[in-house]
């Protein structure tokens, strides 16, 4: 309950920010079309890829927008639309519904971890603990990052793995990893 209102207001903080935020320099990273700046949050800068449509409305259905727009720091493995796209037929939409808001906190808070973990930093943590590397979620979920060839990869609780395609996307509260797929909790 906690760890739900955190990223909730995490997450309603990055909104306003967006609204109100400044213009991006020349050397913020693209992320689904719009510049992401390092001086906005997570939720900022989150509404306004178009790659990110589905997660952004997950996260309000969620109650978690103020959470991701906290003081963190995050590290976020964000699934872009066509990851959300490659979950079973109806899945999102049912995701969404109200009576399933407590599995779709889940899932979400798994794709969190409470740390500012660029992509350097996982490398490292990998290569220390021989080749893999354990990290606990926000929800409770534990995920295995690897290096595989000079990219991370994260592998969820059932094994499905990954791909950050989009590293290293500072965020005033942490950092986003663009993903691949969405990954799961443990069934």
């Amino acid at each position: 309950m906690l760890t739900q209102k955190i990223l909730a207001a995490a997450f309603s903080g990055a909104l306003a920010v967006a609204a109100f935020g400044g213009a991006a320099s020349a050397k913020d990273p693209m992320v689904g079309g719009a510049a992401m700046s390092p001086s906005k949050n997570i939720i900022q800068n989150a509404v306004n890829s178009k790659d990110h449509t589905t997660l952004v409305a997950a996260v309000k259905a969620a109650g978690l927008v103020e959470t991701l727009e906290g003081k963190g720091p995050f590290t976020v493995f964000a699934p872009t639309n066509e990851a959300f796209a490659k979950l079973p037929k109806g899945t999102v939409d049912s995701l969404l519904k109200s009576e399933n808001k407590d599995k779709l906190v889940k899932i979400l808070t798994c794709h969190v971890i409470a740390a500012d973990a660029t992509a350097a930093v996982v490398k490292k943590m990998v290569k220390d603990d021989g080749g893999a590397h354990k990290a606990k979620t926000v929800g409770g979920c534990m995920l295995t990052l690897r290096d595989k060839d000079g990219r991370v990869t994260v592998t969820d609780e059932n094994g499905n793995t990954a791909n950050v395609t989009i590293a290293d996307v500072k965020q005033s509260n942490g950092v986003i990893h663009v993903i691949d797929k969405v990954l799961l909790p443990k069934s």
